[in-house]
């Protein structure tokens, strides 16, 4: 990563775009489903975390194409790890760190993979300034 290719103010609207994803698609489901078994899932869906990850591949992928494959990584990595910490510090346990620290591990895995793929097949070779 060229940290002078990091541009702020694309480094915000992707963290605000992350938030604002974590909320739409997850942050208003809190509720556990208990199953006559005695199991508990939840609260999230398997389709209300696709979502987000499509919504925000979409996000990264237009950063990317546009030369800022690092703020997209940085932004979106921060503002999931943001938004989850909010979303899962009531549990008494403490056990939401370690969901939070893989939430940022996970992005940040995600995030750099797909941009970089997006920078390798449209041959971005660092030097598009890109606005």
């Amino acid at each position: 990563m060229r940290l002078e290719r990091l541009n702020p103010a694309r480094v915000l609207l992707l963290f605000l775009v992350a938030v604002s994803a974590w909320a739409a698609w997850l942050g208003w489901d809190q509720h556990r489903d208990v199953h006559p078994d005695g199991s508990v899932t939840g609260p999230y869906e398997a389709w209300q975390v696709i979502g987000l990850v499509l919504t925000l591949s979409v996000a990264v992928a237009w950063a990317a194409l546009r030369g800022h494959a690092e703020s997209a990584v940085l932004g979106v990595t921060a503002g999931l790890t943001v938004a989850c910490a909010y979303d899962w510090s009531d549990d008494s346990s403490g056990l939401f760190a370690l969901g939070v620290v893989m939430v940022m591990v996970g992005s940040f895995a995600a995030t750099s993979a797909l941009s970089a793929l997006i920078t390798y097949l449209t041959g971005d070779d660092g030097r598009r300034g890109g606005a």
